[in-house]
């Protein structure tokens, strides 16, 4: 194992698939760039995150990958004990895209391999998922990834990806928060072995102030960040909430000295069925698909 951080949480983990472990909590670097990136990072890092999600269309993997690096190199992390995980964009589907996306997610990040490599989108009027992820399999198959999965897909792309390619996702990185729980693709992912990842798991923190989530953080007597994510970890997901703020990593990471019983993962699954809930982000059936 690495150095010990300054503060050591206890972070649960899934199996994938393919054996490997994944970090059921993560940090998500979307719209973080430049020093504020590093700044972000780094802190995780010594916080005590291990699981660190970033993408091609992110543009901050070479700030996100000296992050990284700087802290191996400080003693502060080793590399196997951490989880990287990039993507590859919509416009780089195919063999030879995908294969190019990769080496330079590699080469910005300045790593030898990644633990996790997603089709980021679907985008199924392309025609390329299949032969995307069979080029990835291929790249997991020369040592270069640990493992490979998707992101954005729905039950029909899904099935017919593992029916066209013989190869079952590790993960599916979704949507997924109270009010959108998505309760059928978290049941076909479980049936076909698939990880579900939430993606937006505080929706914009929209819900933080949710009256049922406020009563169940007072009872607890923690914030409602920590309410969420440890109901998304109770339902077997991986969380990946992006904060820049310090204190919000810390109490993000801190969930361990919470059990929400059945009645409380229950009344958060309620929230679906409340006026003005579900997605707050772009759905893949029209997303991407655009002529």
């Amino acid at each position: 194992m690495g150095a010990m951080s300054t503060y050591e949480f206890s972070t649960p983990a899934r199996t994938l698939i393919d054996g490997s472990a994944i970090p059921q909590l993560g940090l998500g670097t979307w719209k973080l760039a430049g020093e504020h990136a590093y700044r972000v990072v780094r802190e995780a890092l010594e916080i005590g995150y291990r699981h660190i999600d970033t993408a091609t269309l992110y543009d901050n993997e070479e700030v996100v990958g000296k992050a990284i690096n700087d802290a191996i190199k400080a003693g502060e992390v080793s590399r196997d004990d951490l989880f990287i995980t990039s993507k590859v964009w919509n416009d780089e589907q195919g063999t030879a895209g995908v294969n190019k996306a990769f080496n330079r997610s590699l080469d910005a990040l300045g790593l030898d391999y990644l633990d996790l490599y997603l089709i980021h989108w679907p985008c199924a009027s392309q025609g390329l998922y299949k032969e995307t992820f069979e080029a990835m399999a291929k790249i997991q198959g020369l040592g270069h990834v640990q493992s490979i999965g998707v992101a954005n897909f729905y039950p029909e792309v899904l099935r017919d990806l593992v029916s066209g390619t013989g190869i079952t996702p590790a993960v599916n990185q979704v949507e997924l928060h109270p009010g959108f729980s998505q309760p059928e693709l978290r049941a076909l992912h479980d049936e076909m072995g698939i990880i579900t990842e939430a993606w937006a798991p505080l929706a914009k923190g929209e819900l933080l102030t949710h009256p049922k989530i406020v009563a169940i953080a007072q009872a607890h007597e923690v914030p409602a960040s920590v309410i969420i994510l440890r109901w998304l970890v109770q339902l077997g997901c991986v969380a990946i909430p992006k904060s820049a703020h310090r204190d919000r990593l810390i109490s993000n990471l801190d969930i361990h000295g919470v059990t929400l019983s059945e009645a409380e993962i229950s009344t958060m699954l309620s929230i679906d069925e409340e006026p003005g809930m579900g997605r707050k982000y772009g759905d893949p059936l029209v997303f991407g698909n655009q002529s």
